[in-house]
């Protein structure tokens, strides 16, 4: 190597760090909705996700994106997705750790926190590679809404909450673990799935023949899906199988894969209905509740993914920051780059705080406090996470732009989770549809919001503003984003306050409920406890 090639002043891989019980305000949030035996059941998951070996899993699974095999060698359509080895570790590790349809059965069996667990799971274990994530949610997300039919409930559920990991078509119930995916869409309607034309013909034999094209099917490998087609009564909600019980593949003709701008390791489809065979789930007519059942968990998903990548930008960016010299200092011992570090401090753990409550509200039951604060945290903490991710990057700086970083992954990741199931405006607008018609929704979520009133006069004057923006019936729709904005910030900052360091709540409530907060972050008050907030976030390797 030429002289001039001396390598100083790079920082280190980052590598044996614990994403999960490293993590001081995911860990405190674990053992307060739950308990410290819950916290140490993932400590082997946590060793892992932080592990060389699963970095190079999620590398290798976004540059080796699947592959779509429409016909065999003979001519016969098989319709299968092909994937990289990696992918598979991903997948079998998630499962295997109970990040799928597993809290469905353990909460079941008396497990009162396994909601809980699992979510802190997935927010440790998904920082490794989000796109596996899509069809690991799909698997917990549907299993509410199946039980809506009993019957099909209990022949697939079993499969569906097993901790095991089977890849490849086979006949549902003879295999050890499934794996689920949803089709809604269609390429004329989008969110208005009311405008869905795939119809849906009922058979003597008590199943339906469906057809009509699905312009977004999630995970096209999986064994069953949830999908939408239209029935003389309305549209109405079909379990379809890949395989059918005779073990003939059903007709599910998937035409292409999508060219996406991130989740690049994630197989997302149109596929074609052709006489294909379904179930009905729930009453004709009421496809649209049915499948709701399973949106509002992927909701939860959504609020606990968008954290992921927060908390993965952050510790890559305070990683990079405590080992990086500029202008005579290392860059986290520089000021400026303190009030950068801990302002993304904040908004990592005001997203964890958030996302684990509504976990919690899972395993407690709270269907109403769910169904608002879902809602309003799936617009806001999914819409903050672009500009996170961006301003993490610029801490690398150049480094940061460069794919081996893994910067530019988790940037082209970030807008996903705002935009699936549903973009800011429909979020924003089903937070005013979810207070209209259910004032226990409400209620719930102003009880949580009381919970904090007093402790600081900020975080008083937020909650009169929404209250305010509640009682003025005008033009709400037009007021959509900033009502769903405003209740997302009043929750989080009443979790903070009551439970959060001082430093930490006091941060929050100056830059986000204050007013103090500019156009960018970075711009903590100068009263602001930086150092503390960055030592706080700090996630290094022991030693």
């Amino acid at each position: 190597m030429p002289a001039t090639h001396e390598v100083t002043n790079q920082v280190p891989p980052l590598a044996g760090h614990d994403p999960i019980a490293g993590d001081a305000a995911l860990a405190e949030a674990c053992v307060r909705h739950a308990d410290r035996a819950t916290l140490d059941s993932l400590a082997g998951l946590g060793r892992l996700a932080g592990s060389e070996q699963a970095q190079e899993w999620g590398r290798l699974a976004n540059e080796n994106p699947p592959r779509l095999r429409t016909h065999d060698r003979y001519g016969h359509r098989i319709d299968e997705v092909e994937f990289h080895p990696a992918w598979h570790e991903l997948m079998r590790t998630a499962v295997e750790h109970g990040l799928a349809g597993v809290p469905w059965r353990a909460s079941a069996a008396g497990d009162a926190h396994a909601h809980v667990r699992r979510a802190v799971g997935y927010l440790g274990w998904t920082q490794v590679e989000m796109g596996h994530g899509c069809p690991t949610t799909m698997t917990y997300a549907v299993v509410p809404a199946l039980r809506r039919t009993p019957e099909l409930a209990a022949r697939f559920e079993p499969g569906l909450t097993a901790a095991a990991y089977q890849f490849g078509l086979a006949e549902p119930t003879g295999k050890r673990g499934l794996i689920a995916g949803m089709g809604m869409t269609e390429k004329q309607g989008g969110s208005d799935v009311r405008a869905n034309t795939t119809r849906a013909v009922p058979q003597l034999d008590g199943t339906y023949r469906l057809t009509g094209h699905k312009w977004f099917t999630s995970a096209p490998m999986s064994d069953l899906f949830l999908v939408l087609a239209v029935l003389d009564e309305g549209v109405s909600c079909f379990l379809v199988p890949r395989v059918l019980p005779d073990g003939t593949r059903n007709v599910f003709h998937v035409q292409r894969l999508k060219d996406k701008l991130g989740d690049r390791s994630n197989a997302s489809s149109e596929v074609e209905f052709d006489g294909t065979t379904g179930w009905l789930v729930g009453e004709p007519g009421r496809g649209v509740p049915a499948i709701i059942e399973m949106v509002n968990m992927t909701r939860l998903d959504c609020v606990l993914g968008s954290a992921a990548t927060v908390r993965a930008a952050l510790t890559q960016a305070g990683h990079h920051a405590r080992h990086r010299s500029a202008f005579g200092a290392l860059l986290a011992d520089q000021p400026l780059m303190q009030n950068v570090l801990a302002d993304l401090a904040v908004e990592s753990e005001a997203a964890t705080a958030l996302a684990v409550r509504l976990a919690a509200a899972v395993d407690a039951g709270e269907t109403a406090f769910l169904r608002l604060a879902g809602a309003a945290a799936k617009f806001w903490v999914c819409k903050r996470t672009p500009g996170v991710v961006a301003e993490a990057m610029e801490v690398l700086g150049g480094n940061g732009y460069v794919e081996d970083s893994g910067l530019p992954r988790l940037y082209r990741q970030s807008p996903l989770n705002s935009i699936w199931e549903g973009s800011g405006n429909v979020i924003a607008l089903d937070v005013l549809r979810a207070l209209g018609r259910s004032s226990e929704s409400l209620a719930a979520v102003t009880a949580e919001l009381e919970l904090a009133r007093g402790v600081d006069a900020r975080f008083d004057d937020a909650v009169k503003r929404l209250s305010a923006e509640l009682g003025d019936p005008d033009r709400l729709p037009l007021r959509a984003r900033r009502i769903a904005g405003l209740l997302a910030l009043c929750l989080q900052g009443s979790l903070l306050l009551r439970h959060a360091p001082a430093p930490v709540a006091d941060a929050f409530c100056a830059s986000r409920l204050g007013g103090d907060w500019g156009a960018v972050l970075g711009t903590l008050p100068a009263s602001t406890d930086v150092a503390s907030l960055v030592r706080r976030s700090s996630i290094e390797a022991p030693g």
